[in-house]
């Protein structure tokens, strides 16, 4: 379900990444694994390792803007518990959920480009395929949201992005979208914390109607 930690699938992954262990050889500098149970029910799959966040720590959305917001979100609507410190040994544990990136290596300037995006696709499709409970996806912003789309070969324009926007699919799994908790998108306003919060107090019930 994840890439060896010197995967060569992407050329210009491997570069940037070779180039961050010469300059930063304390940092994880590898695919970045998933974060939490695999017989969770809801995944959460956001874009990419943050260079100074994931890529340095080993744990998605850890040590970044984003994880300030994601894991005390995530702690307020009960899907973790414990103390969030931006390690990934602060013993913050998620609960019915599990965390993970469209993309496993942190790509140059945080953009990666279609084909590392489909280069990577399989061990998203092996993820969820390996979930027995999954449920829900949510998928943190439109590169997210593509992915899981074709990872379900779905098509797009039945089942368009959109923040709040919550798909019940064929396969009886539900497919929810946000935008990405980036800082970009939250110091621009195009996401707020309560419009954050929004989208998992919706998730948090429809998970708990149909316990």
């Amino acid at each position: 379900m994840n890439p060896g930690p010197n995967c060569a699938l992407c050329p210009r992954l491997v570069d940037f990444r070779e180039a961050n262990r010469e300059q930063f050889p304390d940092w994880h500098n590898a695919p970045v694994p998933s974060f939490g149970d695999i017989d969770a029910e809801m995944l959460i799959v956001g874009l990419a390792p943050g260079l100074r966040g994931a890529n340095r720590t080993s744990r998605p959305f850890t040590g970044d803007y984003a994880g300030q917001l994601l894991y005390p979100t995530l702690q307020k609507f009960g899907f973790a518990r414990g103390h969030y410190d931006e390690e990934a040994n602060d013993g913050l544990d998620l609960v019915r959920c599990r965390v993970t990136n469209a993309v496993r290596c942190v790509p140059p300037q945080n953009k990666p480009v279609g084909a590392e995006i489909n280069a990577c696709r399989p061990f998203l499709i092996e993820e969820m395929d390996a979930m027995p409970k999954l449920r829900i996806v949510l998928c943190l912003g439109t590169v997210s949201h593509a992915s899981v789309i074709r990872t379900l070969g779905l098509r797009q324009r039945d089942w368009p992005f959109g923040h709040g926007a919550a798909h019940e699919l064929p396969s009886g799994l539900l497919l929810a979208d946000s935008y990405h908790c980036s800082r970009y998108n939250t110091n621009t306003g195009r996401l707020t914390e309560a419009m954050f919060h929004e989208v998992f107090g919706e998730i948090r019930r429809r998970l708990d109607v149909q316990c």
